[in-house]
């Protein structure tokens, strides 16, 4: 079977990528065996400020301007809720992280995310004696309910597979590839933290970070608004929130752990005060990068090969905008970004 590109892997790389071939006519298949889940398990927030020191996210407003009506076309395409916006309260830890915040309206990329004027209400059930500061233009992706959604999606259409794809299995012809029954112009490969398996891009310096969250019931936390301090608290409704989340560069498991719990419980404890129950753990490997940019780019030697990786924790604002700069630059000779090209690190 013949078609134009094979994807490799369906988190929010790889369906972002999806909807740039939909959009373009192309035809595809995807491969998907569920070994990677961070896109499942992920927080899903959209946050234009970096609040441990108050920086901005990199092309944070081009990133919304893209992001935002994507997912908007992605509700409508599956007739559902993705997209949950709200404002970020940022939790003043002393007076000098209220300078500091005070210090960042300086910054011209900065400053129209936030709020000039301090929150100095009180919340029940909240540690805030150094008042708030409020992030403007912040929300939540439904990060699961989508990527599920867009599984079925595929399946319904007969464009995916759910299994492991096996890179030594690529047979390489002059302009195109095959691998099992089909042939392709090209393949990109959107794995996660999957792609230090893969022999022809293994040595980009993609770093795993495993993350672990909590999602908790509090009927005494009623707050609307996504609570950041030492860890983020997240409203889901119907008084459960997510809690997290926590940063490991040793653990290589997804699997959910008792230091993870112990970590988050600990530091819940100095962000709220109302007793709460612990619904769930997940747990998820980050596809990082050292200069906390994304990998995208076509393979020095095959240039069938192409990939969409690192994504990090902003991902959900990053890959509408990275997927669609790689579709045009692969499609139409487009200028990549230098500072995602993989060439960088060559």
């Amino acid at each position: 079977m013949k078609v134009d590109y094979i994807i490799v892997g369906l988190g929010l790389a790889g369906l972002a990528f999806v909807e740039e071939l939909i959009k373009a006519n192309k035809s595809f298949i995807v491969f998907e065996d569920d070994s990677q889940t961070s896109s499942l398990v992920a927080g899903g927030v959209y946050n234009p400020v970096i609040l441990k020191r108050f920086s901005p996210v990199w092309n944070a407003k081009e990133q919304l301007a893209i992001a935002l009506p994507f997912y908007e076309h992605l509700e409508k395409k599956f007739s559902t809720t993705l997209d949950q916006k709200f404002v970020i309260k940022k939790a003043f830890k002393s007076l000098e992280d209220q300078n500091n915040w005070f210090s960042a309206f300086d910054k011209p990329t900065v400053a129209p995310f936030l709020d000039d004027k301090l929150d100095k209400k009180t919340y029940d059930g909240v540690v805030g004696e150094h008042y708030f500061g409020n992030v403007k233009e912040g929300g939540r992706i439904d990060t699961h309910k989508l990527v599920r959604s867009y599984r079925n999606y595929l399946l319904e259409n007969n464009w995916i597979c759910f299994e492991e794809f096996h890179h030594h299995d690529i047979c390489f012809h002059q302009d195109s590839v095959t691998y099992q029954n089909f042939t392709s112009d090209k393949i990109v490969f959107c794995e996660g933290f999957g792609l230090k398996k893969n022999p022809y891009f293994n040595e980009l310096p993609l770093e795993e970070v495993k993350g672990e969250i909590l999602t908790i019931h509090a009927p005494k936390l009623e707050i609307d608004f996504l609570l950041k301090s030492t860890l983020f608290v997240l409203p889901l409704g119907n008084n459960r929130y997510k809690v997290g989340a926590t940063f490991n560069h040793k653990d290589k498991t997804s699997i959910p752990s008792i230091e993870g719990k112990d970590e988050l419980v600990k530091k819940l404890k100095k962000v709220i005060t109302v007793p709460y129950t612990i619904v769930s753990q997940s747990a998820g490997i980050r596809p990082a990068v050292k200069d906390r940019k994304p990998l995208a780019g076509v393979h020095a030697n095959h240039k069938q090969l192409n990939v969409l990786n690192g994504l990090g924790t902003r991902g959900v604002m990053i890959a509408p905008t990275v997927a669609k700069n790689l579709f045009q630059h692969i499609e139409f000779g487009m200028e990549l970004d230098p500072e995602i090209d993989i060439k960088r690190f060559n």
